[in-house]
């Protein structure tokens, strides 16, 4: 049972109150529009675990700009039609009662490549011949079998920091609360960040202090450009797991860099550089190195990576060694993680369409649907009691031609039925 003077106790940064310790961590959906803008999946898929009660929904990783994707489907907020799009999840999921954030990145080397389920998957090039673009990297070293990328030029370097500051004050006309700069898993920054995959002989290279320049660059552009009332985090990588790589003394001095600049929470992972250095096995993975950088550097952290169950998750908590956890795969199995085991009565449940948006109230049924009841290939249309379509969609497996036939749903307000065609 999770402790609720700890993970359910509220943390406060900047002006903004998080009402919980578990917040779910940015996963890429590979499901955007062409055009980068999230569509009914994004909003299902976020909205149902603020319903599922995390207190902070950080939205996956949102290219700054084209080049700098990793797919063509992923989300972008680069213009105002993207954040005019993202405004749709960022009401729903604070309606919800969560907080909205979402993580900006260049995806760097690791750009131009398939979907996951897609021929190779991330493995895949996909080059300009095809559609794609070529990659820009620190140094002309390729991630893998992904095409080999361009070596950044001075002009390129300051563009990247244009484009965060960009979609720093997009994501504030969104409506996120919170925006998290992605300098770790390989992507831009932390290629920049590691003398691994940065060969570079200028001022952005060699000794710690060049390598750090550009995280640094961004993360003051993105202070800069979100309201002072609004937190900036952080996502670092504590090490490389890999010879000559970064290790976690030299994450403390971009830790403490970090926190003269006004970041105000370090978001600790690890690895995911190159395939060859896959980090090991073990729950917890990132939560010391996460107690070594806040004791290093005074700013509130919180670890990702194999927190997958609520006694883990109240013993970090507890135990203090984080402000807060990030939780994935364990939200993507179940999108009541935050609620399952809380001993707090009916009360802390998802409310009723009562005073809610009737999307909110529809995509906590779909949630529930898909969780209990519909298996890969299904295409559910919600309903409410007046007949009128709520939400609709599939499982991203091929469909079938059925006839539909009706699913029970757990009654909530007023939704009435739910169709489902395998």
């Amino acid at each position: 049972m999770l402790n609720a003077t700890s993970a359910f106790e509220p943390i406060r940064l900047r002006d903004i109150t998080i009402p919980n310790r578990i917040w779910m961590s940015p996963m890429c959906q590979y499901s955007a529009s062409g055009d980068g803008l999230p569509t009914d999946w994004h909003l299902v898929h976020y909205g149902s675990r603020a319903v599922g009660g995390v207190g902070l929904v950080l939205v996956e990783s949102t290219a700054v700009g084209p080049r700098h994707r990793s797919t063509a489907a992923d989300l972008g907020l680069w213009n105002k039609e993207q954040a005019g799009a993202h405004r749709r999840l960022t009401s729903f999921i604070l309606d919800a009662g969560a907080v909205p954030a979402v993580q900006l990145q260049c995806a760097g080397r690791k750009s131009s490549h398939q979907r996951p389920w897609e021929g190779k998957g991330q493995n895949g090039a996909v080059p300009p011949a095809v559609g794609g673009w070529t990659p820009l990297a620190p140094s002309a070293i390729p991630f893998g079998d992904l095409s080999e990328p361009c070596e950044a030029m001075p002009e390129d370097i300051d563009e990247v920091v244009a484009a965060f500051a960009r979609s720093a004050a997009l994501a504030h006309e969104a409506g996120y609360q919170a925006v998290e700069v992605h300098a770790g898993h390989g992507y831009l920054l932390h290629q920049f960040l590691s003398p691994l995959s940065n060969h570079r002989t200028d001022e952005y290279g060699g000794s710690l202090e060049n390598r750090m320049r550009l995280t640094l660059r961004v993360a003051q552009s993105v202070r800069e450009a979100f309201p002072a009332d609004k937190p900036v985090l952080v996502r670092v990588t504590a090490t490389d797991w890999a010879p000559e790589g970064i290790t976690v003394e030299e994450a403390v001095p971009l830790a403490k860099e970090l926190a003269a600049l006004g970041v105000d929470l370090l978001d600790v992972t690890s690895g995911a550089l190159q395939p060859a250095s896959p980090p090991p096995t073990g729950d917890g993975l990132n939560v010391a190195f996460g107690r070594t950088l806040r004791e290093a550097s005074g700013l509130p952290v919180a670890p990702v990576g194999r927190i997958s169950h609520h006694a883990l998750v109240d013993d970090v908590l507890a135990r203090g060694d984080a402000d807060a956890v990030l939780i994935g795969r364990a939200l993507l199995r179940d999108p009541y993680f935050a609620l399952r085991n809380r001993d707090a009565g009916k009360s802390v449940w998802p409310r009723s369409t009562t005073g809610r948006s009737r999307k909110a109230a529809a995509a906590s049924c779909w949630s529930w649907l898909l969780a209990n009841s519909a298996p890969p290939g299904t295409i559910i249309a919600v309903k409410g009691a007046d007949g009128k379509l709520l939400l609709q969609g599939w499982l991203r497996t091929r469909r079938s031609h059925r006839r539909p036939r009706p699913v029970p749903v757990r009654g909530r307000g007023g939704l009435a039925a739910a169709t489902a065609r395998r």
